[in-house]
């Protein structure tokens, strides 16, 4: 096989490439997070305060303990809210991943498909045998990446089962 300057420069600068979007995608996430822990933490602050002052305006102990046991269940809700969206921030960064992870295997599967023809075709008479175990090797490993993503996914799905679950029983349970 000969060097090729342009191949390296394309494979380098997919790589570049790749690399710059799982940053971005990161870093899009721990915005997205980051901006969810503010608002949440403002949210929490003016409730804290106007919870407060309704406590202090009672007239009375039993008033003040109706106005406390009214403020449970919205903070419970705003609590489950809260750990719903982080899980959905994080379910859709992890989808993002995946499909660059995809499309990267997708790319180095064709690029290895066509060096091993490339190398069928210059390769000395009698090398049949160790081109089709090659060959017999890729697919496992296509396989391999196939059952890992469907694994993946039955993960995904129970998690999001569960969080569904977990989200329904806190809800529950607040009132």
């Amino acid at each position: 096989m000969t060097f090729n300057a342009e191949q390296f420069t394309a494979a380098n600068k997919a790589a570049v490439d790749s690399l710059l979007s799982v940053a971005n995608t990161a870093l899009a996430s721990a915005e997205r997070i980051a901006a969810l822990n503010l608002n949440t933490a403002r949210a929490t602050l003016e409730d804290s305060v106007s919870g407060v002052k309704a406590v202090m305006a009672a007239k009375d102990p039993k008033e003040a303990v109706a106005v406390q046991t009214a403020l449970a269940q919205p903070s419970v809700d705003k609590a489950v809210a809260y750990a719903r969206s982080v899980y959905e921030i994080s379910t859709e960064t992890q989808q993002e991943f995946a499909k660059m992870v995809e499309a990267q295997f997708g790319g180095f599967q064709k690029t290895v498909a066509g060096l091993i023809d490339q190398a069928a075709k210059s390769a000395p008479a009698g090398s049949e045998g160790a081109i089709a175990a090659i060959q017999s090797a890729i697919a496992a490993a296509n396989s391999a990446f196939g059952n890992m993503n469907a694994v993946a996914k039955q993960f995904t799905d129970a998690a999001q089962a569960n969080v569904a679950a977990a989200t329904k029983a806190a809800t529950k349970a607040g009132k």
